[in-house]
């Protein structure tokens, strides 16, 4: 009897790993080739103003959502950088309003200071998941922020030229 019992566990234990593991697999299955991507993007402003930073920061995303195929829900989290000058208001609060932006986990960091660097200057670092590995990427520097990245630049108006 307690034999049986014994080999009843033992049966029941494999069914159980069986049906895990399959269920694993599945999940693994689906998860192929999706992969986390980044974008890059920056501007500056011409004064430390309410005004300025929100027609900054929405010319910004204009900028990004025309050029990349994103698709909201799968953004992982967006961090916006500021330069010391900017603190009237944070780039997160304005991306906030715009539609479909309200679920994305945003954040606002200060940017650190180097003597010499861009000033006004407003970054982010965007992550998304992407079952496109390959997908193109358009990294959006705007007005001065344009001279961070000359390289990222010069390819991108080659691109939007053919």
């Amino acid at each position: 009897m307690i034999r049986e019992e014994n080999t009843n566990s033992s049966f029941l234990l494999k069914i159980k790993f069986v049906n895990n593991y399959q269920r694993l697999k599945r999940v693994e299955d689906t998860s192929v080739g999706w992969r986390v991507r980044a974008i890059r993007g920056a501007t500056t402003v011409p004064e430390n103003s309410v005004q300025a930073i929100r027609e900054a920061v929405n010319e910004l995303l204009d900028e990004l959502e025309f050029h990349n195929q994103l698709d909201m829900d799968e953004i992982v989290s967006v961090t916006f950088s500021v330069t010391r000058d900017l603190d009237a208001i944070f780039p997160a609060a304005i991306a906030r309003e715009r539609a479909h932006w309200s679920n994305v986990p945003l954040l606002d960091v200060q940017q650190m200071y180097v003597e010499g660097s861009l000033e006004r200057c407003i970054r982010f670092l965007i992550h998304f998941n992407t079952p496109n590995p390959n997908v193109e990427i358009h990294h959006p520097y705007l007005r001065h922020a344009r001279n961070l990245r000359p390289d990222w630049t010069l390819a991108q108006a080659a691109l939007t030229s053919k």
